[in-house]
């Protein structure tokens, strides 16, 4: 394989070592460094591969420092492959600074298409595949991630999340919390020996996982049906607008402010403000 010196951004198996494009060996094996999140790890991958490579490790503590030197071999008529632990490099794994820094040098990157958990995931879902959104993970935190969980409730796109064993319960508990009986599927192990689908409702998969601590076992992939498309609902980040402006200012201000900011209708707003002043009034 001939090509210019580049940066090539390499897919790795998520599972089963069988799933490596020819593609991507050709490139390993011509490339003269790759560039590894976890060298030890994909030595496993490259000796089963027979590839004899020059592995450097890259990863989100040393990424900044370590694109330079990259960029300058690149520069010097060398090829760089990166790769990560598992599916496509940059995809909730390091590389973003390396491929930026790239691009600002001019330096040409190259990406071959390949294995990526969060697309293997969906296309077995049984969720709608027409639209979604890839989040990563969520917070680690419970506020930040209750916040975040918040702020996508009126996602009607399917949602998509990396998630770790132990905290895939807390975070289905929040989601039934928030979401009610909105479809749930935990994808787990994808490629591997023990590979598994699990498709229902949030409480009943709080249900379901709280039965087996196996079941939250494994590389997991969290998918979530999107919100069901209401005309006359006022999304959430509107109200919390609305709600933030009550505190400074007179309803109908506030109402008119949310309105500009949003591009909403301010009367369904003051009309709505009126309607929790007066259930708060009979509430006290």
């Amino acid at each position: 394989m001939q090509s210019p010196p580049s940066l090539y951004i390499v897919p790795t198996p998520i599972g089963n070592l069988a799933d490596i494009t020819q593609r991507a060996i050709e490139v390993l094996a011509m490339v003269d460094v790759v560039a590894a999140e976890d060298t030890r790890h994909s030595s496993v991958l490259l000796n089963h591969l027979q590839i004899k490579a020059n592995l450097l490790a890259l990863h989100d503590h040393n990424e900044q420092q370590r694109a330079d030197a990259l960029i300058a071999r690149v520069q010097q008529g060398q090829s760089v492959a990166l790769i990560s632990d598992a599916g496509t490099p940059l995809i909730s794994d390091p590389g973003y600074h390396l491929v930026t820094r790239c691009r600002e040098a001019g330096v040409r990157v190259i990406p071959l298409p390949g294995a990526c958990a969060a697309i293997t995931a969906l296309s077995a879902s049984g969720l709608p595949t027409d639209r979604f959104t890839f989040e990563g993970f969520l917070p680690a935190k419970e506020k930040a991630r209750d916040d975040r969980l918040t702020q996508l409730q009126d996602e009607t796109r399917t949602l998509i999340f990396y998630e770790s064993p132990r905290r895939l319960l807390e975070t289905v508990q929040a989601l039934a919390r928030l979401y009610g009986e909105r479809q749930i599927v935990v994808a787990r192990e994808l490629t591997k020996t023990f590979e598994s689908f699990q498709s229902l409702p949030a409480p009943a998969m709080v249900e379901w996982l709280a039965a087996d601590s196996n079941r939250c076992r494994g590389e997991i992939v969290l998918m979530i049906a999107g919100a069901k498309p209401d005309p006359d609902a006022i999304p959430s980040e509107v109200l919390r607008t609305l709600a933030l402006l009550q505190k400074e200012l007179p309803l109908k201000r506030a109402a008119a402010l949310t309105a500009e900011i949003h591009g909403v209708k301010k009367n369904a707003l003051y009309k709505l403000g009126l309607e929790q002043a007066s259930v708060y009034s009979e509430g006290t």
